[in-house]
C-alpha cells in the first residue's frame, strides 16, 4: 500500500517476456483508477529486452514493492524457464505472491507460479503449449480463457490476459467500470477468419502455417536450466 492508499497493482518485468501478455492487462487496469495503480516491476530498473528484442525499463525495482495488492506474472517462450531459474526472481514471486491478496499469471506465467509453489492442485490455464509443463508442476491443466482458483487467477495464451484483467477490474471496482474501460480500449474481437482452430493445436500444425517452430524455441530448455537438475527433470519427465 502506498502512502496515499493507493492499493498497488505489480507487473513483473523479466528479459525475454512477452510484450502482449504485459501490455494488454496493463493497458486495462491502467485505465481503472478508484484507488488502484499499476507499476512495472523487474529485478533492477533497467531496460530490457522483449521476446522480440524490444526495450523495456521497469518504474521501480521489486525491492521498491515487496508487498503489491496484486501480483501478475506474464510469459514468455525461452525466458519463462530463465525466470524459473533466477533465484532472485523466483523468491520475490513467493513472498510478494503470498502477501498479495490477488496472484495472476498470463500465458507461461502459469508455470512459473506453479513453480513458485502457488498451484500445486489447483486448476489454472496457459499457452496451450505448455500445458504439460503446467501439469508436470503440480497443477491440473483446464483450457479456458482465464481459471480462478481462490486467490490465484490464470489466463491462458498471450491474449488472454485482456479477458483476465477485464476481470479483475469488475472485482476491484464494478460491472460497469470493467465495460467503461472495456470501451474505451475498443476491445471487440472480431477476428478476420473466425475463432480458433483446436485441431492446429500441434507443433506439427503450427510449424506448417507459421513461421513459429516450438521445437526450436524449446531446445536450449537443457541449458538454461542446467543449474537446476532437479527442475529440468521433473519438465522432462
Amino acid at each position: 500500500m502506498t502512502a496515499n492508499s493507493e492499493k498497488l497493482i505489480a507487473f513483473l518485468l523479466y528479459p525475454g517476456l512477452s510484450l502482449l501478455d504485459m501490455i494488454g492487462p496493463y493497458s486495462v487496469l491502467s485505465n481503472l483508477g478508484r484507488g488502484y495503480r499499476t507499476v512495472v516491476v523487474g529485478e533492477r530498473v533497467e531496460s530490457m529486452p522483449d521476446d522480440f528484442g524490444l526495450g523495456i525499463t521497469p518504474h521501480l525495482s521489486i525491492d521498491d514493492v515487496p508487498e503489491p495488492y496484486a501480483l501478475i506474472v506474464p510469459g514468455a517462450d525461452l525466458a519463462t524457464f530463465t525466470t524459473m531459474a533466477n533465484d532472485r526472481l523466483m523468491n520475490y514471486i513467493r513472498s510478494a505472491g503470498d502477501k498479495a491478496e490477488v496472484l495472476c499469471s498470463v500465458c507461461t506465467g502459469a508455470c512459473i507460479l506453479a513453480e513458485a509453489g502457488f498451484l500445486k492442485g489447483r486448476r489454472a490455464t496457459t499457452h496451450w503449449a505448455y500445458a504439460p509443463f503446467l501439469e508436470k508442476l503440480g497443477a491440473t491443466y483446464v483450457r479456458q480463457r482465464w481459471v480462478e482458483d481462490g486467490k490465484v487467477i490464470t489466463a491462458a495464451g498471450v491474449s488472454a490476459g485482456i479477458d483476465l484483467a477485464l476481470h479483475l477490474a469488475a472485482r476491484f471496482a464494478d460491472e460497469a467500470a470493467s465495460k467503461a474501460v472495456q470501451l474505451y480500449v475498443e476491445y471487440e474481437p472480431q477476428p478476420p477468419f473466425g475463432g480458433l482452430d483446436w485441431s492446429m493445436a500441434n507443433e506439427e500444425a503450427i510449424s506448417k502455417a507459421s513461421a513459429v517452430n516450438l521445437s526450436e524455441r524449446l531446445a536450449d530448455m537443457d541449458k538454461v536450466l542446467a543449474s537446476k537438475p532437479e527442475l529440468l527433470a521433473k519438465l522432462k519427465g
